[in-house]
């Protein structure tokens, strides 16, 4: 490291980023955690960690983004942000976009998809931060600046993303029409003073925990009837950080040494455990206090006086012991969970940072109770992503042509927690846990897609896009274990300018054979598209009922 930094966890866990504001460098560090679930329990690889190479250099980085597994380092000395993905991350090397504000400033950039959503600096009157502008893959501004005078602070929980600080509420950002949109969620009377310029997104639930004032934090929760709830605490807040295991829950540390379990859904704290002697919130906001991680069953918070990391039981909420450590812990971010390790002689030594095209098997999802094409007898070794080239054979889409519907809408509204309870049972992982990994995986607004003969329609939030589309051809995707991966691949050749350029499809497949669910990526860059590694839209056959899928899913 160059410098005193701010660590970032990606989504997926595979890398952790060191933004080093003084230094003028963000440095990605390979975590050497990568996971693969295989339904009856989780495979885990663990190697070490350690620097991959990567880095991006600029002028007093500050406020860095993810979405969908490409990051925004904003570099406030330029204005600008660089725009990367955790692919080039992990490999050490490759393309970072560039994507320019009006001026330099303490601002921000949103990835989103191939869009931004980027601060907009007043230049000629107070000199301060007065809202966001979408702007395309060419730089070019779409619809108005969205006013949001001393924005600051950004968080995403599910498929929505939300920029905090504004004077009258925060902002929400979704997708519409295959576009980003960008809307106020005003403060509701009677709140009184305060200001949500601090965000984090729930995982596994979807809002957002904010600070309010000195020693009260607000739970944001777009669509509720009350959508913004404040919680008071005995004293000031040092840091806070939700659960992404248990997502019910969150964890706040006050100046007094206590750190306090909040229920999101009750919005009550309902335990307390004290850990440490004073930190006063007096002083520089820089200077170190505790901080906040989770791993597991365990909630760590450093100590930076003293030397040391407490752990606390989550569920017990009583404080089980504590690491020491060199100099003073500060920053601190959690990688990991529970899995199985393997030798080399084991059957399923597949990628645990996979594509999920070579082997949902090891993702109940992939093969809830259907008659799979790939049949589970002599095309077994197929399903496993083992096969000779001379196998593979090009496909049209007539094999996925009908109606299909997202499972992510039926992952949120609950419909699949029995799904997740019964993996739950099987796995080594809570339902809770399965929950967090697959709100990744399923995420997306596109909620039913229809394909006849050549022409895609897809539905962002009930607003379709026609597109049609031509082969053109596979790729086959070779994963660290050895096994392998195919990926059929079709081209816009007209259409919708909102419709993607690309469509791939991944159904454990090689050769032609009826579909019955597939995972479909999109986007406008066919080689990016392939090195996704995190999210995988799933889609079932819209004729299935809502109980028939998980019913589906339950009997396999």
């Amino acid at each position: 490291m160059s410098g005193p930094a701010t660590l970032y966890r990606s989504n997926s866990g595979a890398t952790v980023y060191a933004v080093q504001g003084a230094a003028g460098t963000v440095t990605a560090i390979g975590s050497g955690i990568r996971f693969d679930d295989h339904g009856d329990h989780a495979d885990i690889d663990v190697s070490e960690p350690g620097l991959t190479g990567f880095s991006v250099e600029g002028e007093s980085p500050s406020h860095f983004v993810e979405h969908s597994a490409h990051f925004a380092a904003f570099f406030d000395g330029e204005g600008i942000a660089r725009v990367f993905s955790e692919s080039t991350a992990l490999k050490g090397e490759g393309e970072v976009a560039e994507v320019k504000a009006n001026a330099p400033h303490h601002g921000v950039v949103v990835p989103f998809g191939e869009y931004s959503i980027v601060s907009v600096y007043d230049t000629e009157g107070e000199g301060s931060v007065t809202g966001v502008q979408i702007l395309d893959k060419d730089g070019n501004p779409v619809g108005d600046v969205v006013e949001c005078v001393g924005l600051h602070g950004e968080a995403l929980s599910g498929n929505l993303g939300a920029i905090g600080g504004c004077q009258n509420g925060i902002l929400l950002i979704s997708l519409e029409g295959g576009r980003p949109k960008v809307e106020v969620l005003e403060f509701t009377a009677g709140l009184g003073e305060g200001r949500v310029s601090t965000l984090l997104g729930g995982r596994g639930l979807q809002y957002f925990l904010g600070n309010w004032d000195a020693d009260t934090v607000s739970i944001i929760e777009p669509g509720a009837e009350t959508p913004y709830r404040l919680v008071d605490l005995p004293t000031r807040r040092v840091h806070f950080a939700v659960d992404p295991v248990r997502p019910r829950f969150a964890y706040l540390f006050t100046e007094d040494g206590t750190l306090h379990k909040l229920d999101v859904i009750d919005g009550v704290v309902t335990d307390s455990v004290k850990l440490t002697d004073l930190y006063s919130m007096d002083g520089h906001w820089g200077d170190p206090r505790p901080r906040i991680a989770v791993a597991g069953d365990n909630v760590f918070v450093t100590d930076p006086l003293q030397g040391k990391i407490h752990i606390v039981e989550a569920t017990s909420f009583q404080e089980s012991g504590d690491i020491e450590v060199d100099g003073m812990p500060f920053n601190i971010v959690a990688v990991g969970g529970s899995g199985v390790v393997h030798g080399d002689g084991h059957d399923h030594e597949h990628d645990h940072g996979h594509d999920h095209d070579h082997n949902h098997e090891g993702h109940d999802h992939d093969h809830h109770g259907h008659d799979h094409a790939h049949g589970h007898d002599h095309d077994d070794q197929v399903y496993q992503g083992y096969f000779e080239d001379s196998q593979i054979a090009d496909r049209t889409l007539a094999d996925w042509e009908g109606d299909w519907q997202s499972v992510y809408p039926l992952l949120q509204d609950g419909t699949l927690d029995p799904v997740m309870e019964h993996k739950a049972e099987a796995g080594t992982m809570t339902a809770d846990e399965y929950r967090a990994y697959y709100d990744v995986g399923y995420r997306t607004d596109v909620d039913r897609i229809t394909i006849a003969g050549d022409t895609f329609t897809f539905y962002a939030n009930g607003e379709p896009m026609e597109a049609r589309y031509e082969a053109d051809g596979y790729e086959i995707l070779t994963y660290e274990k050895g096994n392998r991966g195919v990926r059929f691949i079709f081209e816009k050749v007209e259409g919708d300018e909102a419709a993607p350029q690309f469509v791939q499809f991944s159904d454990h497949a090689i050769a032609p054979q009826d579909a019955h669910h597939f995972h479909l990526y999109w986007g406008d860059d066919r080689a990016a598209l392939l090195e996704e590694l995190t999210n995988w839209p799933t889609y079932y056959p819209s004729e299935l009922s809502a109980d028939e899928v998980v019913e589906g899913m339950l009997a396999h």
